[in-house]
């Protein structure tokens, strides 16, 4: 008795940290919370909301507008041209606010912990939370690692542009100082946008590996002697959390798309006129304009289609888990030998153990994912018409992200490629005669 009550008072100190619904200035979000301050996104009260909004004002339209229509090189040499600065502007100052519009929706409709799922972890067992805190802690250090490369490209880019001769407008008196500060100003607001748009895939890719892990332990639900109810019950939980996810985040991924491909087909357009400049002083900038966006589009696509993936591996691995209840069933009656019986427990422990050719296989299976045999103790009590009726309803019922409708998983990435490339090669032949 008393082991239990401790054992109780433990669970319940582990929950207590997430039992808060609401943002809290000193819960676990702290670090990350002050770490949206510095970069002036942050809306957790009306004096940051007016900051932010202030800060993406002049960096995602009036320092690219100033950039373009005041600083521009009207009669330098023809290394010096940006015949394809508008283009680059607009892309990101485009994808910077549906971001920044997107992001504080988030904040102020959901609160910061709400938006992460935090609130919902003290529902989760310790291998979740510690997985999902884990993955929170790299999160900064996998947006850095997308911002960073092409921050670096575009510093050294405007570097050159600037050192070499690009602009001698003196409007802080000196050529020097005025190019400096000028330099400096759209470095900032290049990041700034960049950044923005990064972190808000990051924390979809974020979301996306919570509920990921949360499939991966509701695989262990067909290991052990549970019955169909509780089964159906953590199933239809996970399925409102994908729905509350794709609900969220479908305005985003879907004008994300939009505004990414027209900003390629109008780069391709524009690099395809007979008498277009394509070099690394002309398109150089307008190159790394477009990795960044490509980069943060595959990140939300990849990660929509992973968790599509898993949710639908759930229907595969629970007909597993009927078919092996099934034949357990069979073997088990008093029709078959004594020898027979011997054979298949001994296949039926070998399949379930593993084989040599299943060592080549790596990493990439998982609870979900694998061909191991499930033990008979998982489904002992649990009857036929329960077993057959769970398989269909997790066949008539996929989960997944989707976008109006729409599910993102692999089919979906293979027709949003096929239409893209059709599109291409339409605007190839109209442009350079390709059929």
């Amino acid at each position: 008795m008393g082991d239990e009550r401790q054992s109780l008072l433990s669970q319940s100190n582990k929950s207590r940290a997430y039992e808060r619904c609401a943002s809290h200035a000193q819960d676990e979000l702290h670090s990350f919370r002050t770490w949206l301050k510095w970069l002036c996104v942050d809306q957790s009260n009306p004096c940051t909301a007016a900051l932010s909004w202030l800060v993406f004002l002049v960096f995602a339209i009036l320092v690219p507008a100033l950039s373009h229509f005041v600083l521009a090189c009207g009669d330098c040499d023809s290394l010096h041209s940006r015949p394809y600065d508008t283009v680059a502007q607009l892309s990101l100052s485009a994808v910077a606010a549906l971001s920044f519009i997107s992001l504080s929706t988030f904040v102020r409709r959901y609160g910061l912990r709400r938006f992460l799922f935090f609130d919902k972890l003290r529902d989760e067992s310790e291998t979740v939370r510690k997985g999902y805190t884990q993955q929170f802690s790299r999160s900064l250090k996998i947006l850095f690692i997308f911002v960073l490369p092409c921050f670096a490209a575009q510093s050294a880019y405007k570097i050159w542009w600037y050192t070499s001769g690009g602009t001698r407008i003196p409007f802080l008196g000196n050529v020097i100082v005025s190019n400096t500060v000028a330099c400096v100003l759209e470095l900032c607001s290049w990041f700034y946008r960049t950044m923005v748009f990064f972190l808000v895939c990051v924390l979809f890719r974020l979301i996306c590996y919570l509920q990921i892990l949360r499939m991966q332990d509701f695989a262990l639900v067909f290991q052990v002697n549970s019955d169909v109810q509780s089964v159906l019950r953590e199933h239809l939980r996970i399925r409102r959390h994908l729905k509350i996810i794709s609900h969220r985040y479908r305005v985003f991924i879907l004008w994300a798309l939009i505004f990414i491909t027209a900003s390629q087909f109008a780069s391709l357009l524009m690099t395809l006129r007979p008498n277009a400049d394509v070099d690394i002083y002309h398109s150089g900038e307008l190159a790394v304009c477009s990795v960044s966006l490509l980069a943060g589009l595959l990140i939300i696509l990849r990660s929509a289609a992973r968790i599509t993936h898993k949710a639908q591996a759930v229907t595969s691995f629970a007909a597993k888990w009927h078919v092996c209840a099934t034949i357990d069933s069979f073997d088990t009656t008093e029709t078959e030998t004594p020898v027979a019986r011997m054979a298949n427990e001994q296949i039926l422990t070998l399949s379930s153990n593993g084989s040599t050719d299943l060592d080549d296989v790596g990493d990439e299976e998982d609870e979900l994912d694998n061909t191991k045999l499930i033990p008979s103790y998982a489904y002992n009590t649990i009857s036929f018409q329960k077993r057959q009726a769970l398989v269909a309803y997790l066949e008539n019922n996929r989960a997944g992200i989707t976008v109006f409708g729409f599910m993102l998983d692999r089919g979906s990435l293979h027709t949003i490629f096929g239409i893209e490339f059709s599109l291409v090669l339409w605007l190839l032949g109209k442009t350079i005669g390709i059929s």
